[in-house]
């Protein structure tokens, strides 16, 4: 976590000379955080280093939320060519480390969160590429192509594609709306006396169904959610959004295709990336992987797990592949 060769100078060009500069962190992409600190202010310092990083989604889905009066970070500055940018600090409090500290105010802690989404969906899709059966078809093959082989599976491609194209039509939104794909406990800040909702981690927006956000939220890889919380919060979204069966449908169908995706994901982070404690997350997915895949609307991809996926094999891929 050294900040990257031309960050003191950008902070200099922009008004943060002579700025202390901290690591905050990174994540599973090439992103990588800091905090300035000088002056008696604060801000975040994002590297995204091209050519793996472009910094561009972020800014315009940052600006089209703030127009629409979501919390999201202002941009104080940016240097496409290097991939820096500075945006404004929501602090250290996020909702992840609220719900761990308070398991029985969970509920009133994620209600909010749910609120958001609806009051998201009542928005036209903005200007992002379309969630389209090719990209949930390329997300869901991360599964067969890194986790499969890691722990020894030959897999039935075939078959594995005629599944998912069989359910794929019920996460097809007819009006699409933007889906921040991340939205999870530890993309959500706690910010000012108030604690309103910011939101971080929205670069890979798209125009999807809004069931994956809840999806995101409520079967999040990085912390256990009970059963009954997700119950709870989704007749919360519901009631509110007036969402019958053909959207639980969808919700159970995106809930197995992120699932799936997420264990290629930590799989690969593993494998090709050195990054081994997201294997030792995989157990947790394949337990939300499993309740969707017990939903009627999963038949098919529930029988091709069945037939290619023995339930010994279905945990820690590091673990099993030793």
């Amino acid at each position: 976590m050294t900040p990257p060769p031309g960050a003191a100078a950008f902070l200099d060009a922009h008004g943060w000379g002579g700025a202390q500069i901290l690591p905050v962190a990174g994540d599973a992409s090439f992103r990588r955080y800091f905090r300035a600190i000088g002056a008696g202010r604060k801000a975040i310092l994002m590297d995204a280093p091209p050519p793996h990083e472009d910094p561009r989604p972020f800014i315009a889905v940052a600006k089209w939320l703030v127009e629409r009066d979501f919390a999201a970070p202002a941009i104080l500055a940016c240097d496409l060519d290097q991939g820096l940018v500075l945006i404004e600090d929501f602090g250290d409090d996020r909702l992840r480390e609220a719900v761990d500290a308070s398991p029985g105010g969970e509920l009133s802690l994620y209600a909010p969160a749910i609120d958001l989404l609806v009051r998201l969906r009542a928005e036209p899709a903005g200007p992002v590429p379309p969630y389209d059966r090719a990209v949930l078809k390329r997300e869901a093959g991360l599964f067969v192509e890194w986790y499969c082989p890691a722990v020894g599976i030959e897999p039935d491609l075939a078959g594995w594609d005629a599944a998912w194209e069989s359910v794929f039509d019920h996460a097809i939104a007819e009006t699409p709306v933007t889906v921040l794909r991340d939205y999870h406990a530890e993309n959500l800040m706690l910010v000012g006396p108030e604690r309103s909702l910011g939101l971080l981690d929205f670069q890979d927006a798209l125009a999807g169904h809004p069931a994956y956000d809840l999806v995101s939220l409520l079967q999040d890889a990085r912390r256990t959610v009970d059963p009954a919380v997700e119950a709870a919060m989704l007749e919360r979204y519901r009631a509110a959004a007036d969402a019958g069966e053909d959207f639980m449908n969808a919700y159970h169908v995106l809930g197995a295709q992120r699932n799936a995706k997420i264990l290629g994901i930590f799989t690969r982070l593993w494998k090709r990336d050195g990054k081994p404690h997201y294997a030792t997350m995989c157990p947790r997915v394949w337990t939300y992987l499993e309740r969707d895949l017990a939903q009627p609307v999963m038949a098919p991809v529930a029988a091709w797990f069945a037939a290619n996926v023995p339930p010994a094999l279905r945990g820690d891929p590091l673990a099993l592949s030793a």
